[in-house]
């Protein structure tokens, strides 16, 4: 039996033959044409140059493209058809006339930040993945539409707006929109779930800074025992440290001194009924704000919880005509809802 036959190359490949003789041909020089000049412009330039000149010299006798394209009934550049060039599944034409969209909301996560224990903003990263996510949903949008674009207060809510107002901004002037975009606003009810405090409901944020300032006092006394509400948000903090998920136990375990997943839903629907009640004439909102409450609004609207959102995630709400349904999409699932009315929001408290 022979072994495997042993190919022998003397020759080198004709890629890196071609480097060698451009390495050593003299400056300036083209091998295609056997033209020298004491052009010191690198050869990959020189090709682009004469590529982009051939192009014009071609273009400038045939007629002008035309600057948009037409596509049922919609107008466009060829630059937004390129770009948002997929594989989404999009409903048929006359499935959209009936379903009657009168308003789309967005809700969005902060983009990644520099920590969790202050209120602190977003790294380079997060500003960047902020600002990819305003690019991207300016294609979304169509000339004559009104985008309201709110947050909650925290800095890495507000400074997400901010760099999605950019991004947004920097789109619609690619695409060629004509689209009213209001400047980044905080409202109250994107805010975060809260803790109940001595001080008062704080976000979980402010509440684990007390948590800290006032731990580190009992432990340095040394005297009396820790109140209730700084128990229990030790008890969410250490799930976290042995590398469990406190969002999952906030939404499947009572816990007395939180505020409860459902009155954040409650919260979210108060103020996008107040949103679309101030301004009837804007179709899209776009909100900004925390992954603890978009996880419990994606949960009450499919029945189970589809896991921590990615930062700059987004969950799309879709109100139909009448205010009473909506189109809750996350993760690739679509689920049709009843919106909770406006003028109806329990009093939780006696």
């Amino acid at each position: 039996m022979t072994g495997p036959r042993k190919l022998d190359r003397y020759e080198a490949p004709n890629y890196l033959s071609r480097y060698r003789e451009r390495r050593g041909a003299p400056a300036g020089s083209d091998e295609n044409n056997g033209t020298v000049t004491t052009d010191s412009t690198p050869l990959y330039l020189r090709r682009f140059r004469d590529r982009t000149a051939a192009v014009g010299a071609t273009t400038d006798a045939a007629p002008a493209p035309s600057p948009t394209v037409e596509f049922e009934g919609a107008r466009f550049t060829p630059a937004l058809a390129e770009a948002t060039r997929g594989k989404e599944i999009a409903a048929p034409v006359e499935r959209r006339s009936s379903e009657r969209i009168v308003c789309e909301i967005s809700i969005i996560r902060h983009g990644i930040t520099q920590g969790y224990s202050t209120d602190a903003g977003l790294t380079p990263m997060g500003g960047w993945q902020a600002h990819r996510r305003g690019h991207e949903l300016s294609r979304r949008w169509d000339s004559g539409d009104k985008v309201r674009l709110v947050c909650a207060a925290t800095n890495r809510a507000r400074q997400t707006a901010e760099q999605i107002y950019r991004g947004a901004t920097d789109g619609l002037q690619m695409w060629g929109h004509d689209v009213e975009l209001s400047e980044p606003e905080a409202i109250p009810e994107l805010r975060n779930f809260g803790v109940w405090t001595p001080d008062g409901l704080r976000d979980v944020t402010s509440a684990f800074r007390q948590y800290q300032a006032t731990m580190e006092k009992l432990e340095r006394m040394a005297v009396g025992d820790r109140p209730r509400w700084l128990v229990e948000i030790d008890r969410f903090y250490r799930t976290q440290l042995g590398g469990a998920d406190p969002i999952q136990m906030w939404l499947t375990i009572p816990m007395m001194y939180f505020e409860p997943p459902a009155l954040c839903v409650r919260r979210f629907w108060r103020g996008f009924h107040r949103l679309m009640a101030e301004s009837p004439g804007h179709r899209r909102i776009v909100a900004a704000t925390h992954s603890g409450p978009m996880r419990a609004f994606a949960t009450w609207a499919h029945g189970y919880d589809p896991g921590e959102p990615l930062n700059t995630e987004e969950i799309r709400v879709k109100l139909r005509e009448g205010g009473r349904t909506a189109f809750v999409s996350y993760r690739n699932r679509v689920t049709e809802v009843h919106v909770p009315p406006a003028d109806e929001f329990p009093a939780w408290e006696e």
